[in-house]
C-alpha cells in the first residue's frame, strides 16, 4: 500500500481537526478525499506532509512511517497545495530548476525531467516566461509539475483546482489520472466539488474530523438513497 493512515486524531486546543481517521491509497489509485471546508482534509494533507504532527495515530507513506522516519517518507511525496507556492518573478523552468536543486537532482538529469513536465503539461512554448504572466490554470500546471520532478510514488492536491476555469480542471484532472496509468502513481485529491470526485476510482468522505464514507460513488449514491453523488454527498454531510 502506498498510503496506510491508521487512527490520526490531531486537536488544536478543544478542537478535534481529525478524529480517528483512517484511510489508504494503493498504487495506481486516483481517491478524492471528498469534505466541505473545516472537514479537516487540509490538516491532513498537513501531517502527511511533515507540517504537523499526529496526536495520536500513524501515517505510513511507501513502508515509512512520517513520524518515525521522515525522510523516508517525504522522499516518496509530490504535493501540490491549496495556497499557491510558485516565485511569480521567476520564469517557468527557474521554478522547475529551483525545486531540482532543493532535492540535488543533477543539472543534466534535472534538464531532461524538466523538459519532459513542459512537454506532458503542454508548456514547452512557455518555459522562459514568468509565471506571473501565465493563466491561473497553467500555474496549476506549473506546481503539479514541480511537485512531479523528484518521481513520487505518492501524489496529493489539496483543493489544487480551486478559483481555475472549467476547461482548466478538467484537462489537470485527466492529467493526473493519466499519471496513475502510466507510471502507478498514487493519487490522493482532495476536494469539495463534487464533479471532481465523480470519476476517481474510490471516494472518500470526510466532515468533522472524521471519515463518513470510503467506497464507490455508485455506492456512496445508493446508501444514501439520493438520484446523485451531489445529494449523497450534502446528505452526508449536513
Amino acid at each position: 500500500m502506498t498510503l496506510n493512515v491508521t487512527s490520526v486524531c490531531k486537536s488544536f486546543g478543544n478542537r478535534k481537526a481529525l478524529d480517528n481517521v483512517s484511510l489508504h491509497v494503493a498504487a495506481g489509485e486516483f481517491v478524492a478525499l471528498l469534505g466541505p471546508n473545516g472537514a479537516g482534509k487540509t490538516t491532513l494533507f498537513q501531517i502527511l506532509s511533515g507540517l504537523f504532527i499526529a496526536d495520536r495515530g500513524k501515517a505510513v507513506i511507501c513502508g515509512a512511517d512520517i513520524g518515525v522516519t521522515p525522510i523516508a517518507a517525504l522522499s516518496q511525496l509530490g504535493i501540490v497545495f491549496q495556497q499557491p507556492a510558485l516565485d511569480l518573478d521567476l520564469s517557468v523552468t527557474a521554478n522547475l530548476q529551483f525545486q531540482a536543486d532543493l532535492h540535488g537532482i543533477a543539472r543534466t538529469e534535472a534538464k531532461q525531467r524538466i523538459a519532459a513536465c513542459l512537454s506532458r503539461f503542454g508548456l514547452s512554448e512557455r518555459a522562459g516566461d514568468t509565471t506571473r504572466v501565465l493563466s491561473g490554470g497553467n500555474r496549476r500546471k506549473v506546481e503539479l509539475a514541480r511537485a512531479l520532478m523528484t518521481r513520487p510514488k505518492l501524489l496529493l492536491m489539496d483543493e489544487a483546482t480551486v478559483g481555475i476555469d472549467p476547461a482548466s480542471r478538467a484537462q489537470i484532472i485527466a492529467d493526473v489520472k493519466a499519471l496513475c496509468r502510466e507510471q502507478d502513481l498514487a493519487v490522493l485529491w482532495a476536494t469539495h466539488l463534487v464533479d471532481e470526485a465523480d470519476g476517481a476510482d474510490r471516494v472518500i468522505v470526510m466532515a468533522k474530523g472524521r471519515v463518513q464514507f470510503d467506497g464507490l460513488s455508485a455506492q456512496l449514491v445508493a446508501a444514501q438513497e439520493c438520484a446523485s453523488l451531489t445529494d449523497a454527498f450534502l446528505r452526508l454531510t449536513e
